[in-house]
């Protein structure tokens, strides 16, 4: 592994440059590799997964100014991701470990095991203008992992404790266990929660998202959160070409969608970056190879799908979700579903890593 090549100025932690706030040197590793401790846990769930504790120098990460996204703070307290969706596009960043973007995405996982002390340090600087904080952003805060390591409870108290606002993406069913944390954080500050839901198809989310709560299960989620009065959106994603674009099943999505109770529901079609591209063409190759040279054809241009196609998809869902009594999220409360924008340059929606 090359824990040397992390520093706050190289992004190859694939996260933001820490602010310079911080008192570091642009340069400064974000840990020490010889901090590094790795571990297994003799468990079925998590059978063949490594975990690679740190104690990290930051954890405030600033999105670059180049980019349009409706926030400027993340927190990414893992890397890496055991849901192991075969789209994810935070896939590339492994490679800046020397580890496989692939199986090695969804089996060494990154744990910043000092993540709530960092936070709630940083918060408390005199520097910190209180700024909002988007969680889930990169890879999913709720995945199995946070299980065993119980890294949020300390990172929402923390943003509680400071007032700071802040919003939560996830596929994870876990974050049901922290839901009188979020409960005492709405009381005093902003907290959006959105959940990643693209469809309900039973057989594409198994081989998909093999390592996710199913989709109804995440839509139990949106439905617990609103019965405590936390209004919960669905970031409709990703709508996979050819697999769950259907109108059919676009219907029975957003049906499902508005039947939980969600406050909002936000299409956004599938992007294939590098790392994930390659990942995603294998798995289409075992299990619906006659689909390959469609793909190539609909992204020969890049990552993105053509514009009609995104355009087609978000006004169908639309028309669904007015029929159903929701609508896509307001453009006036970015901060309560942190709906993505892509990097300077590049046209279409930009997928998030959930989850």
């Amino acid at each position: 592994m090359r824990w040397e090549n992390l520093t706050t100025g190289s992004g190859g932690t694939g996260e933001p440059a820490a602010p310079a706030e911080h008192g570091r040197a642009p340069d400064a590793a974000l840990f020490g590799a010889d901090a590094v401790h790795t571990r297994t846990f003799d468990t079925p769930e998590f059978a063949g997964v490594t975990f690679h504790e740190i104690r990290a120098r930051s954890i405030l990460n600033r999105v670059p100014g180049a980019s349009r996204m409706p926030f400027e703070w993340t927190v990414n307290p893992y890397r890496g991701c055991t849901h192991a969706c075969v789209y994810c596009f935070a896939r590339k960043t492994h490679s800046y470990l020397d580890l496989d973007t692939g199986l090695g995405f969804d089996s060494q996982i990154v744990v910043k095991v000092n993540a709530p002390e960092l936070l709630r340090r940083q918060l408390g600087s005199r520097r910190w203008r209180g700024e909002h904080v988007a969680m889930g952003t990169n890879v999913d805060c709720y995945q199995r992992a946070e299980g065993r390591y119980r890294l949020m409870p300390g990172i929402i108290g923390a943003l509680r404790d400071h007032a700071n606002p802040f919003s939560i993406l996830t596929k994870g069913t876990l974050i049901l266990r922290d839901l009188d944390l979020l409960a005492e954080a709405a009381e005093v500050t902003d907290v959006g929660i959105s959940v990643s839901v693209g469809f309900t198809d039973p057989g594409l989310w198994r081989t998909v998202e093999p390592g996710t709560p199913s989709p109804e299960r995440r839509l139990d989620v949106v439905r617990a959160l609103g019965e405590r009065g936390i209004g919960c959106g669905v970031l409709m994603a990703p709508v996979i070409p050819f697999l769950s674009d259907h109108p059919d099943r676009l219907r029975a999505t957003v049906r499902a969608i508005a039947a939980s109770g969600a406050t909002s529901v936000t299409p956004l079609v599938l992007h294939l970056r590098p790392g994930a591209r390659e990942w995603f063409t294998a798995w289409l190759g075992r299990h619906h190879p006659h689909l390959v040279g469609r793909y190539e054809r609909l992204y020969a241009d890049g990552a993105y799908a053509p514009k009609w196609y995104q355009r087609r998809i978000t006004r169908q869902v639309h028309d669904l979700a007015r029929e159903y009594g929701i609508g896509p999220s307001p453009a006036a409360m970015p901060r309560r579903v942190p709906e993505p924008e892509p990097p300077a340059g590049v046209t279409g929606p930009v997928q998030l890593s959930l989850l």
